[in-house]
This record gives C-alpha cells, sequence and structure tokens, in this order.
C-alpha cells in the first residue's frame, strides 16, 4: 500500500505513456516534456494507452522509486483531457483514483 501524505506534491501526466519505459526515460519524459524536475521530490504519475495501469515515480533524495500497479479488472473511470500536458491533485483524490474504476465488460 502506497502512503500519501497532504504534503506530497502529485502531478498526472494526462497523455499516456509506453509503459516500457523505465526509470531514465520516464525522468526525461519528466524534463523534457513536462518541464518539471524529476528530483523536486514530486510524485508523477502517469498510465498507459488503455488506462488499465498506473506508474508513479518519485525521487526521495537518494534515488528514484517506481511503482506500478495493474488493476486485475476493470480500468481507470477517469483521467485529465489533454488540453495540458500535467493535471495536479491531492493525495486524496490520487486515492479515490486508483479505487474507482470502470468494470471490465463480462461476455456471457
Amino acid at each position: 500500500m502506497l502512503q500519501l501524505t497532504p504534503h506530497h506534491r502529485l502531478l498526472l501526466a494526462v497523455n499516456p505513456v509506453d509503459f516500457r519505459k523505465g526509470i531514465d526515460s520516464l525522468i526525461a519524459l519528466c524534463q523534457q516534456h513536462l518541464n518539471e524536475d524529476a528530483y523536486s521530490w514530486t510524485i508523477f504519475v502517469f498510465t498507459n494507452k488503455r488506462r488499465i495501469a498506473v506508474k508513479l515515480l518519485v525521487y526521495d533524495g537518494q534515488g528514484f522509486w517506481l511503482c506500478m500497479k495493474r488493476f486485475s479488472q476493470g480500468q481507470l473511470k477517469w483521467w485529465p483531457k489533454a488540453d495540458t500536458c500535467t493535471y495536479t491533485l491531492n493525495a486524496q483524490a490520487l486515492q479515490v483514483l486508483l479505487t474507482e474504476r470502470i468494470r471490465a465488460q463480462v461476455s456471457s
């Protein structure tokens, strides 16, 4: 379980990311495309095109953490529209985002 506090700065990357990207590629994406300092203790949140998984990248002063969650069922119910590169949210909103999903359609 990920513990987030109100002191964390959280930024969602609005556009989907290729989930083959690792830490170095995501750091470059933060700095070159999002115009954010990846070393700023900000938690960066990414999703893939199908919105069935999220990745979180954060620098802790000694190195980077990269966490991934793939949903066993469904996909993210909400993600911001692509009129900006990033979307700021608080820790509580991220928790809600990660728990409320559209259930996968089951064919009979």
